[in-house]
């Protein structure tokens, strides 16, 4: 596969958007697994392992997405990269347990962090295959 055609996978504004949520939801969930105790109302069957192995579990559908643009299944990808970035949303869901004031500033900024950069992601990612399929600018 030559160099031009792995550049043109995807635009270089998401290889950006992809790896700043990477960051962002690692950064996320280490935080929650590592200080899982101070995060108010959690579950008490939940532990750092299991908060380590759901990150894995959505960080493998990243993977799987650009695998699969790789392999040439360019839309599957970006479906897929964008659901990736979709879940990004799931940390709101710590706002149901408690609210943005029982948290720390560090969960907080993690949590928002990890939201918006997934969010970003998503919606490039709708653009992205947008375009591609000939729809127009917005």
């Amino acid at each position: 596969m030559s160099a031009m055609h792995k550049r043109s996978l995807f635009p270089m504004h998401m290889w950006v958007l992809v790896a700043v949520y990477f960051i962002a939801s690692l950064a996320h969930f280490a935080h929650n697994a590592e200080f899982i105790a101070f995060y108010p109302n959690m579950p008490g069957w939940l532990t750092r392992e299991h908060v380590y192995l759901a990150w894995l579990a959505i960080t493998s559908l990243g993977v799987a997405g650009l695998l699969v643009a790789r392999l040439g299944l360019h839309a599957l990808g970006v479906v897929l990269v964008g659901a990736y970035g979709a879940l990004g949303l799931d940390g709101l869901a710590h706002y149901t347990l408690a609210l943005c004031s029982e948290h720390t500033l560090a969960t907080n900024l993690t949590i928002w962090c990890e939201a918006v950069s997934g969010l970003v992601l998503m919606l490039a990612s709708v653009l992205w295959l947008a375009r591609r399929n000939g729809f127009p600018r917005i």
